[in-house]
């Protein structure tokens, strides 16, 4: 076969967290890169490339849901359209999940993602051939997250992770830097750093590896770059890496430490460590040394054996630890862990409804805080321009915002184009959203 002769069309479809969106740009880079094409929309594609989530149960019936349809739709089996599931569930799942899905023409755990090439040629029988060797990454917008690590050893009872991505593994600072540098020549203007456990970065390799090394080499040989860390622990917050974040005016003052939980015991029982005066205690010393920062958590609600006091305690914690934005989510038993395999599960109805208590709780505590940024100047980052009724305008993000889950601002529409960097000051916000007018 005349591998001239053959376009293999492929498409991605991504499901879940930032990670996997990494792993797919990483996997539709090489395909862009080769003799095969990709396109935008599975009816033009000759194999589909499902990159799937299964952290929890949710995730993972998510991404069965869209492999069944895509299985099922009549236009793509008609022109023999294949499936490739890719990412966490056949990770996670191994063979049980490939007896199950018969259909699917392929699998690529997150550990053999760069064999996608290799995958495709011996599904089409159409040679693969590189004609971009060792590019990494394509960039596909004005942002782009990072992955400085992947895998994870903190093993807590309720996570998947590390049964899906292995060990924790650090990228080395030459292969980040090498990334970063490819995207920012490409014009990105934004770098979200991420992975598992980010402040831990470093300590498997040789010699003296910290992540205030690697960041700080960053800021300081990308000096008109945005970046943004995001999955610190309460351990990885030195004083060293405070310092770093008040001197680097292009390091986000944006923190974002997953907490879980703020009650002792349920802590020591998630395999993990703190408690709200340990939490509280962190939280008084970020903002003494970095009064403008805003910071991140997510909470678990609803863990086995939390108890009202307990619950009474974490809502208590969110109280006065006033955190700008807040993830919450219902506990989520697990297949594999230790958690899931408790016998003082909570009712689910018991979990939703704590949760979403939290949530209005901390939306409460966030809209306020939104509200006392009115009248401030700040900069803002142009990621789109919107139609709306009567005119057009531009949607960005402020240095406080990361991409997809804190809102945007919205400004008159300026002249330029997305990535471009404005200043501009408040003037109003709504839940999570803010107008701004330009400064000229």
């Amino acid at each position: 076969m005349d591998s001239e002769e053959v376009q293999i069309r492929v498409a991605f479809v991504t499901l879940g967290c930032p990670k996997n969106e990494v792993d797919t740009n990483r996997m539709r880079t090489l395909v862009s890169n080769s003799n095969y094409r990709v396109v935008d929309s599975v009816e033009d594609a000759d194999l589909i490339v499902v990159n799937t989530c299964s952290f929890i149960t949710e995730a993972t019936e998510e991404s069965l849901d869209v492999i069944f349809e895509l299985l099922s739709d009549d236009d793509i089996r008609a022109r023999g359209g294949r499936i490739i599931v890719a990412g966490c569930m056949p990770a996670r799942f191994g063979k049980d999940l490939q007896d199950e899905l018969s259909e699917v023409a392929g699998f690529l755990p997150v550990d053999e993602e760069d064999r996608i090439l290799e995958l495709i040629e011996r599904l089409t029988g159409a040679p693969a051939v590189s004609t971009a060797p060792g590019v990494m990454r394509a960039a596909e917008s004005c942002s782009a997250y990072v992955k400085i690590s992947d895998g994870c050893d903190r093993f807590c009872s309720y996570c998947t992770i590390p049964f899906i991505r292995g060990r924790y593994h650090s990228r080395t600072l030459e292969e980040i830097a090498d990334e970063v540098a490819s995207l920012v020549s490409q014009g990105v203007k934004e770098i979200i750093l991420i992975g598992q456990d980010t402040g831990v970065w470093g300590h498997d390799l040789e010699g003296e590896a910290d992540l205030v090394g690697l960041v700080g080499h960053l800021c300081g040989r990308f000096d008109d770059t945005w970046f943004r860390i995001m999955y610190l622990q309460p351990e990885g917050i030195s004083d060293e890496l405070l310092d770093l974040f008040a001197h680097s005016p292009n390091l986000c003052k944006y923190l974002d430490i997953p907490l879980q939980h703020s009650n002792a015991r349920i802590l020591h029982e998630m395999n993990r460590t703190g408690s709200s005066e340990e939490f509280l205690s962190v939280l008084s010393n970020i903002r003494s040394k970095i009064p403008s920062i805003v910071v991140r958590t997510t909470i678990i609600a609803g863990f086995p054996g939390e108890t009202e006091a307990d619950f009474a305690e974490l809502r208590e914690f969110l109280e006065n630890a006033e955190f700008d934005y807040v993830g919450v989510f219902a506990y989520s038993q697990e297949d594999g862990t230790r958690a899931g395999e408790r016998t003082d599960q909570v009712p689910e109805s018991i979990r939703i409804a704590r949760a979403n208590n939290l949530r209005e709780l901390c939306d409460t505590i966030s809209f306020a805080h939104n509200t006392g940024r009115i009248g401030q100047i700040v900069e803002v980052l142009i990621e789109d321009f919107e139609e709306t009724d009567d005119t057009i305008e531009a949607i960005g993000r402020t240095q406080f915002q990361a991409p997809e889950i804190d809102g945007a601002v919205h400004l008159p529409k300026v002249a330029g184009e997305p990535g471009d960097i404005v200043c501009c000051r408040l003037v109003d916000s709504f839940c999570y959203e803010y107008e701004g007018e330009l400064l000229q």
